[in-house]
């Protein structure tokens, strides 16, 4: 994925360089409003989808024209509605892009010999690229903003399915967890406390550049890009992360240790913009011992015991000594983040507890076990019962109204989409040069208003 990933870049940043050159004539495809499509452009997509292994439903000469002429309709539509994609949200992605490059390659050096280009065009071309992206998303959104499935409508959708178009629903679980954080020995919190002191001491008197330090001993995943976070509003970081940075002022000056979930922190101001600002940190995150995990084990083996015997719920037991916050008020039902219901396929459950869910009857309960806590990234120590497991099935509306909610609503925006752009063909100026004439075209007019 990291070569593919490359080498798309490699295509789009050489495919605007060509673009760019005014002295070399450009022969040009089609025409759209008053905006060309270039048969230099046509090429290199096709070539960009053949490295991407990319499949193509036709002739690549009548596909992709088309999906560029599409790009168009939507990008102007986005000038008449004034829509305008913030640098700033663009530029994050763009630096994270190439750090992604310069990481998997190793230096800056290295990239730019890779991509046989310096890498502020590099970040040029890219930025033009994400931002046009980013804007035909925002049409998008905002066509389909109002489409919102009522229970008729999903029922009237489902009924009116072909037998071969009803999908399959693959095997979903249904798991509680009770979960305890082992307690960290104060020697080691102080000891991590100590190191980030030092570090802040060498930034403040001048003696080392933070982002070096980010990078040597840092351990979070930006500790590859120095330490930088990019730009964030207030709401996307952590709330004690958010009140010390957003009092930073001296962008020379390390702050003072800041303690979150995550672990403990120093921060470097890199820029403050309006209401977001980009910082570098290095986190540092106290170990927990064998010991304090052991006697974790121990306590919730004694736990279960009492709830085998039946001696209070599952339930209870989340509630009053689960020291997981996002479940204990939620009867230990673990919460599916990616569609916000409480079914999960077993790809979607955390690796260490989908080992244990698959070992376990309904009603079962686990074996303590030792896992990663996915938003802190430190050790806890779990039990899990398994409430429900629906078999793989074809959907239904009982078992499976948010799915077919999620494809209702899908299939409404694209016929919102459809419609639009059928009737920005027909109040479009478009022409298409012989020779890119003879296409069975997905949307019909382009050819209607080409004479």
């Amino acid at each position: 994925m990291k070569i593919k990933f490359l080498t798309f870049a490699a295509l789009v940043c050489a495919s605007y360089y060509a673009i760019a050159q005014d002295n070399i004539a450009e022969e040009v495809a089609w025409v759209v409003g008053d905006e060309p499509i270039y048969k230099s452009q046509i090429e290199e997509q096709y070539s960009q989808m053949q490295y991407e292994n990319i499949p193509i439903d036709g002739d690549p000469y009548c596909v992709i024209p088309e999906k560029l002429a599409i790009e168009k309709l939507f990008l102007h539509q986005a000038e008449i509605d004034t829509i305008v994609v913030e640098d700033a949200t663009v530029q994050q992605e763009v630096n994270a892009r190439i750090n992604l490059f310069i990481e998997n390659l190793g230096s800056k050096e290295k990239v730019e010999e890779y991509f046989r280009k310096p890498i502020p065009d590099m970040r040029e071309a890219l930025m033009e690229m994400m931002k046009n992206q980013y804007t035909i998303q925002r049409v998008q959104q905002e066509l389909t903003d109002d489409v919102k499935a009522t229970p008729a409508d999903v029922r009237k959708y489902f009924e009116g399915l072909p037998k071969d178009s009803i999908p399959f629903v693959p095997m979903q679980v249904e798991v509680q967890i009770i979960s305890i954080k082992p307690v960290i020995p104060q020697q080691e919190i102080e000891e991590v406390k100590s190191r980030l002191r030092d570090y802040a001491n060498r930034v403040n008197t001048g003696e080392s550049e933070f982002s070096t330090l980010a990078i040597l001993y840092s351990e979070d995943g930006s500790s590859v890009r120095g330490g930088e976070v990019g730009f964030k509003g207030r709401t996307e970081l952590l709330p004690e992360y958010a009140s010390v940075a957003f009092n930073l002022t001296d962008p020379k000056k390390a702050s003072k240790i800041v303690e979150t979930e995550a672990g403990f922190h120093i921060i470097q101001l890199i820029e403050k913009r309006g209401d977001k600002i980009n910082t570098r940190h290095i986190l540092l995150k106290p170990k927990v011992s064998e010991k304090e995990l052991t006697e974790g084990i121990e306590r919730l083996d004694s736990l279960r015991s009492d709830l085998v015997a039946k001696k209070f719920t599952f339930e209870e037991a989340a509630q009053y000594l689960s020291q997981d916050k996002d479940t204990r008020n939620n009867q230990g039902l673990m919460v599916n983040q990616q569609n916000l219901n409480t079914k999960f396929e077993m790809a979607q459950l955390p690796q260490e507890v989908a080992k244990q869910v698959d070992k376990l009857n309904i009603g079962e309960i686990s074996e303590p076990f030792i896992m990663i806590d996915q938003k802190t990234n430190r050790e806890i120590v779990a039990i899990v019962k398994l409430k429900s497991r629906i078999e793989g099935h074809k959907a239904n509306l009982r078992d499976d109204y948010e799915v077919l909610k999620q494809m209702y609503e899908n299939h409404a925006k694209r016929e919102i989409i459809a419609n639009w752009i059928s009737q920005k063909i027909e109040n479009t100026y478009i022409y298409i040069e012989d020779g890119w004439r003879d296409c069975d075209f997905e949307h019909k007019g382009w050819l209607k208003t080409s004479n």
